[in-house]
């Protein structure tokens, strides 16, 4: 069974169109009525079609719009009331964080991520040039040697490569920073695998990686935290050039599948 689109699109262009191609019957519907919602096609305090008109509209099963209602008002978007029905609730503290990866351009979604972490990256280096213990200093030299480990024996070595950043996050003494690399773990790790297996590509790459990788290391072992916070984000804009400079080739390749299924992912 399919779902007919014309009429769920909403007013502007968005995702709804590889929504609707990817995932579950109740993925599908959830997606669109998620993006209507956010896009103001419903807006707070008005009342959601009925359970039939849904039904019809998307042309599913009852069980299907019931899965679909039942999302949204775990995420806080709609609610219950008395007399109403479902309904539009207005934006509040209690929603929970999502992130929109944009699905119509692969190569963007993985720069916008990098884009996301030039400045959590940068600061978090700063605070542990400045915070980190002896102990912690050890960890990410070791979570550095761990990435070389890796790539002499032929692994990716992506999640050596997130573990060395997320020593850097607890070194910085701020569990706000390492609560967000762990909601972002999904983004980030997929960004950091298209971009090692394209940095795998090229040996001058690879060794650019490992000598910025080395730099802010040695900054956060210096205690310089204006050096620590240069390094990383010379290291985040160094990780776009090279992904901007990838060709054609790698994009059809294992990295490029892996920063599509990166480009399809939504972030609950």
């Amino acid at each position: 069974m399919s779902i007919d689109m014309k009429n769920t699109q909403p007013s502007s262009t968005s995702s709804v169109s590889v929504v609707a191609a990817n995932g579950t019957l109740a993925d599908r519907v959830t997606g669109t009525l998620y993006e209507q919602i956010r896009q103001g096609d419903f807006a707070p305090g008005a009342r959601m079609p009925s359970e039939n008109e849904l039904t019809e509209r998307f042309q599913v099963s009852r069980t299907v719009i019931r899965e679909a209602i039942s999302r949204l008002k775990s995420e806080g978007l709609v609610g219950s009331r008395r007399g109403s029905g479902t309904v539009v609730l207005a934006p509040n503290n209690a929603t929970p964080f999502r992130l929109d990866i944009d699905v119509r351009d692969s190569i963007q979604a993985v720069l916008r991520v990098i884009e996301l972490r030039r400045g959590i990256e940068g600061e978090m280096a700063a605070l542990a040039a400045q915070r980190r213990t002896k102990a912690q200093n050890r960890r990410i030299r070791q979570a550095l040697k761990d990435i070389d480990k890796a790539v002499l024996a032929g692994r990716d070595g992506v999640a050596e490569d997130f573990a060395f950043h997320a020593a850097i996050s607890e070194a910085a003494h701020n569990p706000l920073y390492t609560s967000l690399l762990q909601f972002l773990s999904q983004f980030l790790q997929a960004a950091i695998r298209v971009a090692r297996i394209n940095e795998a590509r090229r040996e001058d790459f690879s060794q650019q990686v490992r000598n910025e990788h080395a730099g802010i290391a040695q900054a956060i072992d210096d205690g310089d935290a204006d050096a620590a916070r240069a390094a990383a984000l010379r290291h985040m804009e160094n990780s776009a050039q090279r992904i901007q400079a990838a060709d054609t080739a790698f994009w059809a390749s294992e990295g490029g599948k892996a920063a599509r299924r990166l480009a399809e992912t939504r972030g609950e």
